[in-house]
């Protein structure tokens, strides 16, 4: 029962977070307009997130190695996945790609020396061409996506850290994640890409930053 708040938010959470995900996706074929055959650096995301994409490109997809073998994952693109660190892929050259795409993952790189490699490398790889989408949730947004809590963000740090000691003990995986969270402001996102586009997006309230570039 201690962590029937939790299981219940997880199972809201999907079906949800499903919906944001094809918003966005909507948003970014717009915006982007990405062309049969774009070569797309996905950069800590997952192959399901371009399923709601039916133009077919090709995707390279990059993560942390994983302990676990990652399974084949069956889709009308063509998608590899690769191991790597994204502040730090100096294994791909300037020009390798039409576009670098990140989706909720600069708030998971670490502090913001850690953010101001990523972002050094988003804009490296992104090259001539210049295109890259960036996304990251929005602090003002009432539910924190993935502790479920309140206004987590508004909380003293003493009290942060005393929910995380607790969650750690059942939880470590997990709370390690949310640990090492750093939310990111909308001028610190607009520093680290000064030569990209902002736009918000909106669930009542705002719900996530997203910057853009397109040529």
């Amino acid at each position: 029962m201690k962590y029937l708040r939790f299981k219940i938010f997880q199972s809201l959470l999907s079906p949800f977070q499903s919906y944001i995900r094809k918003q966005r996706m909507s948003l970014f074929q717009e915006i982007i307009k990405p062309y049969s055959g774009m070569k797309v650096l996905d950069v800590g995301g997952t192959p399901s997130i371009w399923d709601y994409i039916e133009t077919p490109l090709q995707i390279t997809c990059l993560n942390l190695p994983s302990p676990k073998p990652q399974p084949k994952y069956e889709s009308h693109h063509s998608i590899k996945l690769v191991d790597g660190d994204g502040c730090n892929m100096q294994e791909f050259n300037s020009g390798d790609f039409d576009l670098i795409f990140s989706n909720s993952v600069i708030e998971h790189v670490g502090d913001i020396d850690k953010q101001e490699q990523f972002a050094k490398e988003i804009l490296r790889l992104s090259g001539k061409s210049g295109n890259y989408w960036v996304q990251t949730p929005c602090k003002v947004f009432p539910i924190e996506a993935h502790t479920g809590m309140l206004f987590w963000w508004y909380y003293p740090d003493s009290v942060r850290k005393y929910f995380i000691s607790r969650w750690s003990q059942k939880l470590p995986a997990w709370t390690e994640m949310v640990k090492h969270t750093t939310i990111i402001h909308k001028e610190t996102l607009e520093s680290l890409f000064p030569n990209g586009s902002m736009i918000t997006e909106w669930f009542v309230l705002p719900k996530s930053l997203i910057v853009y570039r397109r040529e």
